[in-house]
């Protein structure tokens, strides 16, 4: 049954992904799934620092790994950061591979320490 619950969260966030991406423009900037990937570092470590040793893992999967898991996207970030690789311009895929991974991190760790400060 945990498997069932995990696909429908992950189909609720990749359609959040889906339509942020499609309001959101990207032709000279990946603005959408960089926001996507930062928003859902903190997401998952406020969720699991306030979930851990409090829910379930039988709930806690389906948020954690379907819903978020689904919102966020390593694999388009990938994809964009090559592609923007080939423009020859170093420059934008530098900030966008700097501030996706050095930001993911910072918003991890506010995340949880939101989270920890909470609850």
């Amino acid at each position: 049954m945990r498997f069932l619950w995990v696909g429908l969260a992950g189909a609720i966030g990749a359609i959040a992904r889906y339509s942020i991406g499609l309001s959101v423009d990207q032709s000279r900037f990946p603005w959408a799934t960089m926001g996507i990937n930062l928003s859902g570092a903190f997401l998952l470590a406020l969720f699991l620092a306030v979930a851990l040793g409090h829910l379930p893992v039988s709930v806690m999967t389906p948020i954690a790994v379907g819903l978020i898991g689904g919102f966020t996207t390593f694999s388009t970030f990938a994809w964009e950061a090559f592609t923007m690789s080939k423009t020859g311009r170093p420059g934008p895929v530098l900030i966008y591979v700097a501030v996706s991974v050095c930001g993911g991190l910072l918003a991890a760790w506010a995340g949880y320490s939101i989270g920890r400060a909470v609850y």
